[in-house]
């Protein structure tokens, strides 16, 4: 009898391999649990390729991909904020897909142009805070309206707000006040908010939904999340800041190195797709995605309509700069009053 030489059987193994990492994605997920299940779900009916999917805050991301680097154990990063993603593309975390985005609206592109195409926008999430009205009535407080509301010592314990160095949502929300009333002003105004804060949670959106349970009074996160829960019937009101807002670019990332590369253009194709996008709404997913032919729901939030600032993601997406207020956010905000951690 004649048997496979090593080569041949090692030939074979390699082979084995290679069919099998073709129909199987790992991706890391930054976007709400149900939106990511379900997108998982459509991308394994249309494409025929199953996704290990794994639920993990930016920043929590940001330091695996940084761990792991030259041994990726996931493909693509989806979704989250776009300030790691670009940290994240500029350290040589990712790689870029060759995705044509030339369909999609031009802060995609941009985002693209700016990370040389290592990572895309997917979409647009809009910085705000959220109160539960019944709650507030019940304690006798005024409706806030601005940031600096939230620095009155009437809301002393009121307020639930996530930890920037685990969530994109809050260093989000740290970079659009030091933009705001500059760096040394912002820091006062976030110690003052941090003097009323209860808890700071790992995910962005977990004050949120704190909220509209009653949990806590005030909330601060994405304006898409809190219109799911308003949609849902809880007694919650949304609130764009008076002195203006920044908003996130949400965006999707090929890891460097993985040995799934075709799949993971694969997937970055489909997560900007209109099929790809539309389909959010049927799990509450409300902000404004990057592919104009996608649908959107008529109470999401609008941009034209809400006092934005000029988001700088080129400084504010740089290591440095993050590593800077991170630290000076530990000294001077997070002791500021008695929130516990999460």
């Amino acid at each position: 009898m004649k048997y496979p030489t090593i080569s041949a059987l090692a030939l074979t193994a390699a082979m084995a391999a290679s069919a099998a990492s073709a129909d199987q994605l790992n991706v890391v997920c930054s976007n709400e649990q149900t939106w990511c299940d379900l997108m998982a779900q459509n991308f394994k009916i249309d494409t025929g390729i199953d996704v290990a999917m794994v639920r993990k805050s930016t920043g929590e991301v940001l330091a695996q991909l940084r761990a792991e680097k030259g041994n990726p154990k996931v493909d693509v990063w989806w979704g989250g904020t776009g300030d790691p993603h670009i940290i994240a593309a500029s350290e040589g975390l990712t790689t870029a897909s060759g995705a044509d985005v030339s369909g999609l609206l031009g802060w995609a592109q941009n985002m693209t142009e700016m990370t040389e195409g290592r990572a895309i926008g997917v979409h647009v999430g809009l910085l705000g805070f959220i109160y539960n009205s019944e709650v507030l009535a019940e304690k006798g407080l005024a409706a806030p309206a601005c940031w600096r509301d939230l620095a009155k010592p009437d809301y002393k314990g009121e307020i639930q707000v996530a930890n920037p160095n685990s969530s994109g949502t809050a260093y989000t929300e740290l970079a659009t006040l030091v933009q705001l009333f500059g760096e040394d002003e912002a820091f006062k105004v976030l110690a003052e908010i941090g003097a009323n804060v209860n808890q700071y949670t790992k995910s962005g959106s977990a004050p949120v939904k704190a909220t509209a349970r009653g949990e806590t009074t005030i909330g601060i996160g994405f304006m898409h999340d809190m219109v799911k829960l308003k949609k849902e019937g809880f007694p919650v009101e949304l609130v764009a800041p008076c002195e203006g807002t920044g908003y996130e670019l949400g965006a999707v990332s090929v890891v460097e190195g993985t040995p799934n590369l075709e799949a993971a253009k694969k997937w970055v194709e489909y997560v900007i797709s209109a099929e790809g996008q539309s389909p959010g709404l049927e799990v509450g997913v409300y902000n404004i995605p990057s592919n104009p032919d996608a649908a959107t729901d008529p109470d999401a939030p609008d941009m034209a309509s809400i006092k934005l600032i000029d988001y700088d993601f080129a400084t504010y997406g740089a290591s440095d700069t993050r590593e800077r207020l991170l630290a000076r956010w530990e000294t001077e905000v997070k002791n500021a009053g008695g929130a516990i951690e999460e």
